[in-house]
């Protein structure tokens, strides 16, 4: 057998037993502890904003042929970095969602159960190109009680490392153990596959990057694996919507960031008001600088779109590329999105209430947004401080994964003697 997997898989035994072992204090620290340790951590990474600025800036030297979308993933600016260690803080600031009774209740013989949240145990995490990611998933799994492995693309791990100094700065600071919060020696490959084949070390695996990435985890993985498919999100423009709203959350949802998943990548817009509203928009997001593919009846608008495919509509762009379609009324547009979309995050812009909970109640998506930028799909903008992925199965958890979804649970039964017939 070749070395390389053989030293990946004693790095990764190493790295699952020491966090074996950091579940135990961890699982044991009150929220205190553990606040205190993601306070100090946040302390840590804005004083070692310049180190990080440098490293970031060695890894961006060393990237190649890094398109606009993944440069913008990778890049960190002092705003990123002060965000980063902000959403630390926000984390900290929440209750601890381990040990809450979710439920309760008697039975006819006198038994009482309980349902009470618990950390999911050990956490694998393989990333891609944004380094800030290190800081959100260690803090939510610290806060969350759950020890995490965390490996990062090749791209970043200069970044990354820098990062991980400031988490382990505030581990250090509270008393617990290095364990608790770890990545990978380095960018080998097989370090991934020797991460997926832990059945028994980790308890579930979260990747968090592009399609093949994903689908390679999702294919190779013996451990449970928490997934999102491509965040090929729509905003559909109703006949009854608002037209300055409407330019200004597609302009948002669009060209904010298009790097991220929740960007939108497909505009839907009824027939009713394509002829009027529909130049408008295309012209607001092309001065921004995006380009367009659309379907024929957009292209009856607008002739200077592109023609957009059977696959355009499939595509997740990451960039300054938007589909176009016309529709017919709310029906037509759900049909379109279970047609391309990945269940995602999807928006209808209306003034109609009774249009907004038909779209609403009708999509699988596991985020609807009514009047508002699809860019929301977000765990610091749910409140949860910040999130480790989105999910988008239908187990588990869906939407932004924050510290209740890193929660599993058992069941507590309080007796008087009874026994079982």
């Amino acid at each position: 057998m070749n070395a390389l997997p053989d030293l990946a898989a004693e790095a990764l035994n190493a790295a699952a037993q020491a966090a074996r072992a950091a579940c135990v204090p961890l699982a044991a620290a009150p929220r205190a502890q553990k606040d205190r340790a993601l306070l100090a951590a946040a302390a840590a990474i804005r004083a070692a904003g310049p180190r990080i600025l440098a490293a970031n800036t060695e890894d961006l030297m060393a990237a190649e042929n890094l398109s606009p979308a993944f440069q913008d993933r990778l890049t960190l600016t002092p705003a990123r970095i002060e965000a980063m260690a902000r959403g630390v803080e926000e984390v900290a600031a929440l209750e601890d969602p381990a040990g809450r009774v979710l439920a309760e209740w008697s039975r006819p013989n006198g038994l009482r159960i309980r349902r009470v949240a618990q950390p999911i145990g050990v956490i694998g995490m393989v990333f891609e190109s944004r380094p800030n990611v290190l800081a959100d998933a260690g803090a939510l799994c610290l806060k969350s009680g759950n020890a995490v492995i965390l490996r990062g693309g090749r791209e970043s791990v200069r970044s990354v490392s820098a990062i991980h100094a400031a988490m382990l700065a505030g581990l250090q600071a509270a008393g617990l153990p290095e364990g608790c919060i770890q990545v990978a020696p380095n960018a080998d490959r097989a370090f991934v596959g020797a991460m997926l084949q832990a059945a028994g070390l980790i308890d579930l695996i979260i990747p968090r990057g592009g399609k093949g990435l994903v689908q390679r985890v999702q294919a190779d993985s013996r451990v449970p694996v928490l997934a999102h498919a491509e965040g090929l999100c729509h905003t559909y423009i109703h006949a009854a919507a608002a037209p300055g709203m409407a330019r200004a959350i597609l302009a948002n949802a669009k060209m904010r960031r298009t790097g991220v998943c929740g960007s939108t990548e497909t505009l839907l817009i009824d027939a009713a008001i394509a002829p009027a509203l529909l130049p408008l928009l295309v012209a607001d997001l092309a001065e921004l600088g995006c380009r367009f593919l659309g379907d024929a009846r957009a292209r009856a608008i607008c002739p200077e779109l592109g023609a957009a495919s059977e696959e355009s509509f499939h595509t997740e762009w990451l960039d300054s590329v938007l589909n176009i379609a016309v529709v017919d009324g709310v029906a037509a547009a759900l049909g379109h999105i279970r047609r391309f979309g990945t269940e995602h995050t999807e928006a209808i812009v209306t003034e109609d209430a009774a249009a907004a909970e038909q779209f609403l109640n009708g999509l699988a998506s596991a985020v609807g947004m009514w009047n508002a930028s699809t860019q929301f799909c977000d765990g610091g903008e749910f409140g949860f401080g910040a999130e480790i992925g989105i999910a988008t199965g239908r187990m588990h958890a869906r939407g932004p994964v924050g510290l209740e979804q890193l929660c599993t649970y058992r069941y507590q039964v309080i007796g008087t003697g009874q026994v079982r017939a």
